[in-house]
């Protein structure tokens, strides 16, 4: 009985593997390492190299492995280029989630833990959002991962394959030893952009818009510790290993930090000065997302334990600072 991790070579799907390895599960990883390094995958768990859209390669790891749960993180996740790019996003979201659930089902595999997004709600019509308030993706991204939760439920009443979808909103941090981390090439998000800044990397922030209706005109983002978000995959899959019904759970600190609040705290937990700047607003960035997260920590008994927004940036320095160059360095 293991647990097939896809995406398990990257950011979030790595400190899973880890949190799901150090707890004595089974764990096979496929990645098509586009995005993630082989460096970042617990020894523990068994590596396949391979695309979620290759229906051949997923027959073949079925075959080879006794699976039982499936956690989904083999997603592109970035809001500008899905813009730019969108067939590119609904190519390897949505038809690779097809291909997956062909699969699955043709296996017997009955539970799907799916790394959803708070970009699925679009500009929300209410702070903090709950699981009930309207779905508009205002970006490709977030429409892709709103059709992939839509084909889990249809999965779902034809075939009986339960899932949970994780809706979260931005991540940060790093195990708190520094051995795993955030790295992409390129480089989008804010914390790991700011703590480049401070590592002397990049010359100066650049902060997308300072006129949006929020506190200081900046956009206001939940931050979520990564190894918080790990511990709720896992819980999520307990969940439906319990034999309940599939359902969707915001994730969130439940506290809102604007971009220029994080910069001052990535000061502060660097002791570096951090030139910064304003620049134009992104297209497709919604003004404020914080999560209402009480339904999971309610019915998945999730407790995070990294609130603390200076705690998820010191965490991923602490990384920073033992990768400069990220895995490559390795």
């Amino acid at each position: 009985m293991s647990i097939l991790v896809l995406g398990g070579a990257g950011y979030i799907g790595s400190h899973t593997v880890d949190h799901l390895c150090e707890l004595g599960y089974d764990v096979i990883v496929a990645d098509n390492l586009s995005t993630g390094h082989v460096q970042a995958i617990n020894q523990k768990a068994k590596f396949y190299e391979g695309d979620v859209r290759d229906k051949e390669f997923l027959i073949k790891l079925f075959q080879n492995e006794t699976i039982t749960d499936v956690i989904h993180f083999a997603a592109f996740s970035i809001v500008p280029e899905s813009m730019k790019d969108p067939l590119k996003y609904f190519d390897n979201n949505t038809y690779g989630m097809i291909t997956l659930l062909q699969v699955m089902h043709n296996f017997g595999v009955k539970h799907i833990v799916f790394s959803s997004t708070a970009a699925t709600y679009g500009e929300p019509k209410q702070i903090p959002i709950k699981e009930t308030d309207p779905t508009v993706p205002t970006n490709p991204y977030g429409e892709s991962k709103l059709a992939m939760e839509k084909i889990m439920h249809w999965c779902d009443v034809a075939y009986g394959i339960k899932f949970v979808a994780l809706r979260y909103f931005n991540v940060g941090g790093a195990k708190p030893d520094g051995s795993i981390g955030e790295d992409h090439n390129p480089e989008t998000h804010l914390i790991p952009v700011v703590l480049q800044v401070a590592a002397g990397q990049r010359d100066e922030l650049t902060i997308f818009g300072d006129d949006y209706d929020t506190k200081d005109g900046t956009n206001v983002r939940d931050y979520v510790h990564v190894e918080d978000l790990a511990e709720a995959h896992r819980l999520a899959m307990e969940y439906l290993r319990a034999g309940n019904d599939s359902d969707v759970f915001n994730l969130g600190s439940s506290n809102g930090f604007s971009n220029k609040e994080i910069l001052e705290a990535a000061r502060k937990a660097t002791g570096k000065e951090i030139p910064a700047k304003i620049g134009p607003r992104r297209p497709g960035d919604p003004s404020t997302l914080i999560a209402d997260s009480t339904k999971a920590r309610t019915i998945l008994k999730w407790q995070p334990k990294y609130d603390d927004v200076e705690k998820v940036i010191s965490d991923a320095w602490n990384f920073k600072s033992k990768h400069l160059n990220g895995y490559n360095e390795d």
